[in-house]
């Protein structure tokens, strides 16, 4: 299988992004901001097709778009505090609109489906490069900031007051956000990049551990998803994506089914 360099450049671009979706996604499910991932990972086809568009990289394009849509959501959160969700609408509007104007016009000649669905046969060594740069890029982000990450995760309001710059930090984590997305289209595409983001943390949770804990157990099930998914679809000949969203759902609903049976034991062992 590794004999091909493409799959070489496949597993290596899983390895990362099965390392940062999840650190991202932590913050995003404990902020309820599980939508906005959502709402970025549709807005991302914008700058894909802005790419072939300008003959550019599509992921560095929808890095810059993905990055400008999730600063204009946090600009919007700001106008729209009661009805948060009408941010999501306004964004997905636009974005869509954009892309589906580029596409349907004719100005982008490039089948973009692979971008869509996911594809281990697309990956470039240049792709490679460009998603190891933003990865670290990421990842030294949130650990310089993480104090600050955590107490936001948890207590925005009490950030707040304790001194906590949460409007430059949010527009940080916006950018984290649009980088995890735009780093995991290669491989799990723009229509499931969602659930790779919230799934394995969803996972994570039902352990009831600590956050530091969770945070890592969250990374371990993203990396049992992505590369069931990578060598599943090489060896049926699918799109990752779809095979990556649904094997993280399966692994959440065992991950369940085995906790409710320990907890039904435990309290009989009590009684």
């Amino acid at each position: 299988m590794f004999d091909y360099a493409f799959m070489r450049n496949a597993f290596l671009v899983s390895l990362l992004i099965s390392l940062l979706c999840p650190l991202i996604g932590t913050f995003l499910v404990l902020r309820r901001y599980s939508m906005i991932g959502d709402a970025l990972s549709h807005a991302s086809l914008a700058g894909v097709a802005a790419g072939f568009l300008f003959h550019t990289s599509p992921i560095v394009s929808a890095f810059c778009l993905t990055s400008f849509f999730g600063l204009l959501i946090e600009a919007l959160r700001e106008k729209f505090r009661r009805y948060a969700e009408l941010t999501l609408v306004i964004v997905l509007s636009l974005s869509v609109g954009i892309a589906i104007t580029l596409v349907s016009s004719g100005v982008v000649k490039t089948n973009i489906d692979s971008f869509l669905f996911g594809s281990i046969l697309t990956v470039s060594r240049g792709e490679v490069i460009t998603v190891a740069v933003l990865t670290a890029v990421s990842l030294l982000t949130v650990i310089g900031l993480y104090p600050q990450l955590v107490m936001l995760a948890f207590d925005e309001d009490g950030a707040r007051i304790s001194g906590v710059r949460h409007k430059t930090i949010n527009y940080i984590f916006a950018l984290l956000v649009a980088a995890t997305i735009s780093v995991s289209i290669r491989i799990v595409g723009i229509l499931v990049i969602s659930s790779l983001i919230a799934l394995p943390v969803a996972t994570a949770l039902q352990f009831q551990y600590g956050f530091n804990r969770t945070m890592l157990l969250s990374v371990g099930f993203s990396l049992l998803d992505i590369m069931s998914g990578l060598f599943l679809s090489y060896e049926v000949g699918a799109a990752p994506g779809g095979i990556t969203a649904i094997t993280s759902v399966l692994i959440l609903l065992l991950v369940i089914a085995v906790q409710e049976v320990r907890g039904r034991l435990q309290r009989r062992r009590q009684l």
